[in-house]
């Protein structure tokens, strides 16, 4: 079956859009025709290969929908799924059943093609993997952990929490630095405004006197004339820099020595060690707490890690377990973990608690990192306002000093 996305016409002549399954597009016609649906565009929704073989227009369709799923949106469907399949319903049809409760179009489309995958015989984790804008790699590896060990209905609950907290932190984020983004732009967007269009004019009655202009006037007078003169082609190269940083990032060996530079170079280690540690921590707690397989546990929580060089380094613990070695010495022996979390392990595996630990521990790294982004966010502000404010004043003491002096002038 495969997911067909289209508009149609009803009744009372009124347009409607919407996602059907169907074996084929005229199959697709022939539902909405029973329906009482007059279709006037059926098409099928493309998947992760059809996209980059099926052209220009239509991969950039697919591109648009996926960035149409929301955060909120995917946990709303995980956790429906946990629910679904905790009460003993097939995938498949949690799938449909959730499919039609999505309210985000695009959600819909991704789902049923997903049911499709699963009905053709593919694994959950398998169908996930076709959309991987949407199911980032912590997701489908915590699927693939879950159908392994038959535990998949807490396997998605606990991804319905890790990514509602995750857009909570990335809301609170947002809302924290979205007063100095603004009052940046706004005060160099006026700075640019001034010195196109103001500084030239004041030029031009400052060489008619002939006066002796300060320094401070005269390197805003050529800052001026290079934004004027140059100011759109710096702006394309640094777009096209961008553009090219993130090619090159596309490249694994050049996002591994990206991602361990960030891991072991200050002022980046620390937070990002913290954020991938409570990760793993978290991934590893509630799939051992799930009575996943301690290996296949520590593969999923390596595999969740959007670091790189630490998911080689997490991996290494699952290899060090698998020779035989405990879980808190391939934790040291790996020197990317913080002690705390060596520590803590150490007790639980000693006392047999080793989920419990693990939680305890991914709690104590997740409140140890939201102090870190508090003091953080809260230092950009005045930060922001001090540098804008200080920008400002130096402009206008650069206008002000020469007319000042033409004042003098005009007294004397």
């Amino acid at each position: 079956m495969t997911a067909f996305s289209y508009q149609a016409i009803d009744s009372a002549g009124k347009r409607t859009r919407g996602v059907i399954e169907a074996g084929n597009a005229a199959a697709a016609r022939r539902v909405l025709r029973d329906r009482a649906l007059l279709p006037v565009s059926v098409t099928a929704s493309l998947s992760e290969p059809q996209a980059a073989t099926g052209g220009m227009i239509a991969g950039l369709r697919n591109t648009v929908l996926r960035r149409g799923v929301s955060r909120r949106a995917l946990s709303t469907v995980t956790r429906q799924l946990s629910t679904l399949i905790g009460g003993d319903v097939r995938i498949e049809e949690a799938l449909r059943l959730v499919s039609g409760q999505s309210e985000a179009h695009a959600l819909t489309e991704i789902l049923l093609d997903v049911r499709g995958t699963v009905l053709e015989g593919a694994s959950f984790a398998s169908g996930l993997g076709r959309h991987p804008n949407v199911f980032p790699g912590y997701f489908r590896a915590s699927v693939t952990a879950g159908e392994q060990s038959g535990r998949m209905p807490e396997v998605l609950a606990y991804l319905a929490d890790f990514v509602e907290t995750q857009h909570r932190a990335a809301q609170k984020l947002q809302l924290a630095l979205l007063y100095p983004a603004l009052l940046a732009g706004v005060s160099a967007l006026m700075m640019t405004m001034m010195m196109i269009y103001v500084v030239p004019d004041i030029v031009r009655v400052f060489v008619t006197h002939g006066t002796n202009l300060p320094w401070l006037t005269r390197a805003l007078i050529g800052l001026s004339g290079f934004v004027s003169r140059y100011g759109l082609i710096v702006l394309a190269l640094v777009a096209g820099a961008i553009v090219l940083a993130r090619r090159e990032l596309a490249k694994p060996a050049t996002r591994l020595a990206a991602d361990r530079m960030l891991a072991t170079r200050r002022p980046f280690s620390r937070f990002s060690l913290q954020a991938n540690a409570a990760r793993f921590a978290w991934t590893l707690a509630t799939l051992v707490q799930s009575n996943v397989a301690l290996l296949d546990a520590l593969n999923a929580a390596a595999a969740v890690l959007p670091n790189t060089y630490l998911r080689r380094q997490a991996e290494g613990v699952a290899r060090r377990v698998r020779e035989g070695e405990s879980v808190h010495r391939a934790l040291a022996a790996a020197d990317v973990f913080p002690t705390m979390l060596v520590a803590i392990v150490a007790s639980g595996e000693t006392g047999g608690k080793l989920g419990p630990a693990l939680a305890r521990a991914a709690a104590e790294l997740d409140r140890d990192m939201e102090s870190q982004v508090s003091v953080l966010v809260s230092l950009v502000e005045p930060a922001v306002l001090l540098l804008m404010g200080g920008l400002v004043l130096m402009m206008v003491m650069a206008i002000l000093m020469p007319i000042i002096g033409l004042n003098d002038l005009a007294t004397q």
